[in-house]
């Protein structure tokens, strides 16, 4: 199930370690503590949130760790803020 292509910074330990985290308002799950349940129902409704926000944040093998998760957090903002969609949200840990 995990394809290190579509995940922000190529590393799942790193999104589910993340102190924010980007999801839809239907979706049941945790994505900072049930992360498996919680991609597979994003996954089978469409949504492709990992794919998305790996497509909106600049992140980089260049970047420290903690400028990777900086950039992270500031593309869930700018999805939240024009939420094109009207379902993402940013939940916190």
């Amino acid at each position: 199930m995990y394809d290190p292509a579509i995940y922000p910074l190529n590393r799942k330990e790193e999104y589910i370690m993340a102190q924010v985290a980007l999801t839809t308002a239907d979706n049941p799950y945790n994505p900072l503590t049930q992360f498996e349940q919680w991609y597979a129902f994003d996954e089978q409704s469409g949504y492709h949130t990992c794919s998305y926000l790996a497509r909106i944040a600049a992140t980089s093998d260049e970047l420290t760790d903690e400028e990777n998760h900086a950039e992270l957090e500031r593309a869930i903002d700018e999805i939240v803020l024009f939420n094109l969609t009207g379902n993402y949200k940013k939940i916190t840990a």
